[in-house]
């Protein structure tokens, strides 16, 4: 790490007084922060520079552990070790805060001293981020438990596979991490959104996101004789028309659903009617009761729209993640703590986005909220969006995340 720390040049702000209309933290933290931004600036290149596919999260986990354990906590790894939870204080109730470990199967283009070490792979969607934000979030709550400062139990959840299904979510819940648990918050990077902001919103934040795979089959035949046979050509184009437009139909507008085919492919030559054919699109609502009821729905439309052309269809429905909906109570103390962590002004509404976002598993068994933290460089002009292989932040932006996380931690705990 000493080289990551060589070339660190932005500033740290974790000094209130730099955040116009914000609150300092209790017991010193504000300088606890400044004294340890470098080392966290360090761990965050650190895992940028050896980024681990999802379930492959192992050594980014032990390092985690590794970190907490010298802060005198306890941490408890996944059976596998690629993941794991963190409790600090103690209490009834518990407050959990969440990141996430994956790193993407991108190439790392970037000429930067942490470029990654591992050809293919990249944090490209900040997940190195969000765990260096939770990480020194849980070393600052850390300090003030010691200094009996802490009135209440926090939870750091530092869970794998967020890009891949089968997400980590629901492993991580399975493994505890939602007991005894009354909110639970999580930040994500956002390059359209300038460094020092924070975009909040509450209701839906991010949509359900499931896919539908459709097989079809029938005899073939020669172009010149379709009446001899099934046109699965003419029926998949049928079926990726009518399909969502029936949909949008049978479903209320204001749930937020789109339907979008992705793939569609079948035979090779111009003179001949193929046997078999498939087509694929993704499912995307914001609305959680419509989410149930999709799987049934779909299916039924996809056979509707072949009935009468012969062709036999297979269809399958797979989930994907839920919608992600902020508890409206639970965004407001995510939006008031970080009020007072960066200043009012600096805390904006943020967009729905019709991306799918494996936080939602948490968000449908407890209450909580889901923020996005800027970390776009101010005027340049340029934004190199997530999951794109030159993504990167400014790195100011981890102390704004710890002290947004540390003053919502706080804030919760005193309510829980």
């Amino acid at each position: 790490m000493t080289s990551a720390l060589s070339t660190l040049t932005s500033p740290w702000p974790s000094d209130s007084d730099s955040l116009t209309g914000s609150d300092p933290l209790p017991g010193q933290l504000d300088r606890w922060l400044a004294a340890h931004g470098a080392e966290l600036v360090a761990t965050r290149r650190h895992i940028h520079a050896h980024p681990e596919l999802s379930g492959q999260e192992f050594g980014t986990a032990e390092l985690v552990a590794e970190k907490l354990r010298a802060a005198g906590l306890s941490p408890r790894l996944l059976p596998r070790g690629n993941g794991l939870l963190c409790d600090i204080g103690e209490g009834d109730r518990v407050v959990a805060l969440r990141a996430d470990l994956d790193a993407l199967p991108l190439p790392d283009i970037k000429d930067v001293p942490y470029r990654s070490t591992r050809d293919g792979v990249a944090h490209a969607c900040g997940h190195d981020v969000h765990t260096t934000i939770v990480l020194g979030t849980g070393l600052a709550l850390a300090q003030l438990a010691r200094d009996g400062q802490l009135d209440g139990r926090v939870r750091l959840v530092f869970q794998p596979s967020e890009e891949k299904t089968p997400q980590g979510a629901p492993e991580m819940i399975g493994f505890g991490a939602l007991q005894d648990v009354s909110a639970i918050y999580a930040l994500h990077c956002d390059p359209r959104l300038p460094v020092g902001l924070l975009g909040v919103r509450p209701g839906p934040i991010t949509a359900a996101a499931d896919i539908l795979e459709v097989e079809l089959t029938g005899p073939g035949g020669h172009t010149s004789r379709p009446h001899l046979t099934v046109d699965l050509v003419n029926a998949l184009s049928r079926m990726v028309t009518d399909v969502p437009a029936l949909l949008s139909r049978r479903v209320d507008p204001r749930a937020g659903l789109v339907m979008v085919f992705g793939a569609i492919g079948a035979g090779e030559a111009a003179n001949a009617i193929p046997n078999t054919g498939f087509a694929r699109a993704t499912v995307r609502v914001l609305n959680r009761d419509v989410w149930r009821t999709l799987p049934d729905l779909v299916t039924e439309l996809v056979h509707d729209a072949l009935a009468g052309t012969g062709a036999k269809a297979n269809v399958t429905y797979t989930r994907g993640v839920p919608p992600a909906i902020n508890d409206r109570m639970a965004n407001a103390v995510l939006a008031g703590a970080a009020s007072a962590a960066l200043g009012a002004d600096q805390v904006v509404e943020t967009e729905i986005s019709l991306g799918g976002e494996d936080f939602a598993f948490y968000l449908d068994q407890v209450p909580g909220a889901l923020a996005r933290l800027g970390v776009g460089v101010p005027g340049s002009g340029k934004v190199v969006d997530l999951h794109q292989s030159g993504f990167d932040v400014d790195e100011r932006a981890i102390g704004y995340g710890i002290r947004v996380l540390t003053h919502t931690a706080l804030a919760a705990v005193a309510t829980a």
